[in-house]
């Protein structure tokens, strides 16, 4: 089941004539700008995770503690992004196994997540959005924003994964001496702020039934907004029923996505 998926995924970024990206030469440079994008991500969320368990809380203005949370929540939902990407072949998708390797370990730098467990679950999304059959879709009675967000997370956490994460907390503090209001204010706050950002943004927002009723097929609607604000919203995730119609396009294309759309 799991090599099926990956095949699909690898199988996943291939080019239709009817895609924003046609030209060969445009089709190489995102594949390279994919990686390097990717790997970008990476490297500042590590260095500013770091950077962040050495200072001194107490002698940081509150408001620099709260604009250092942000960030790194910002930065978390980018390691998720480029996971979701991963997904979809489109981090690097000539070389399928560094391309799901790198989704792996942002999924383990997120929060130990099953990248496996993931990607068979998002392609069910997919296949099947806001339905029965969609893990991501609440359960036809909890609708509303929390209810639904709590719903939806029981498809991913488990038991295993937070014993895991208090166990890597624990070993910290013993080992490494990183003040504990440290690792609560950037590395445990962001990642749930960031699962809450992920969520409304990319899930709850563009799946929610609209009252004219969903449009065929795949049930998501774009959410628009200055390419800025949805940026920092949830990476262009807003463009969201781009995403469907065009899942091998990576996230940081989709306001072209967008655009062509509009002009067709």
């Amino acid at each position: 089941m799991t090599s099926n998926l990956l095949l699909k995924a690898k199988n996943s970024f291939v080019y239709s004539s009817q895609s924003p990206i046609s030209d060969v030469q445009e089709k190489q440079a995102v594949r390279h700008k994919s990686i390097l994008i990717a790997t970008i991500i990476i490297t500042i969320w590590a260095i500013s995770l770091v950077s962040l368990m050495t200072i001194d809380i107490e002698q940081v203005n509150i408001f620099i503690v709260l604009a250092a949370i942000l960030w790194q929540t910002f930065l978390y939902t980018g390691l998720f992004i480029t996971a979701h990407d991963a997904m979809h072949g489109a981090v690097f998708p000539t070389n399928p196994k560094v391309n799901h390797l790198i989704g792996s370990l942002c999924l383990t730098l997120y929060g130990c997540l099953s990248y496996q467990n993931l990607l068979k679950k998002h392609w069910q999304h997919h296949k099947n959005p806001a339905s029965e059959s969609d893990p991501d879709f609440h359960n036809g009675k909890q609708k509303n924003l929390l209810a639904w967000y709590f719903h939806f997370m029981k498809h991913y956490w488990s038991w295993r994964q937070i014993i895991t994460l208090m166990l890597i907390y624990n070993i910290i503090v013993l080992t490494l001496h990183i003040p504990e209001s440290n690792l609560k204010y950037f590395w445990i706050f962001p990642s749930i702020l960031s699962s809450l950002q992920l969520f409304y943004f990319g899930t709850f927002e563009p799946h929610r039934e609209p009252k004219e009723g969903y449009k065929e097929p795949h049930h998501s609607q774009t959410i628009s907004r200055p390419v800025w604000l949805s940026f920092l919203t949830c990476y262009h995730f807003g463009y969201h029923e781009e995403h469907h119609e065009h899942p091998h396009v990576p996230w940081w294309q989709l306001p072209k996505v967008y655009q062509w759309k509009r002009e067709s």
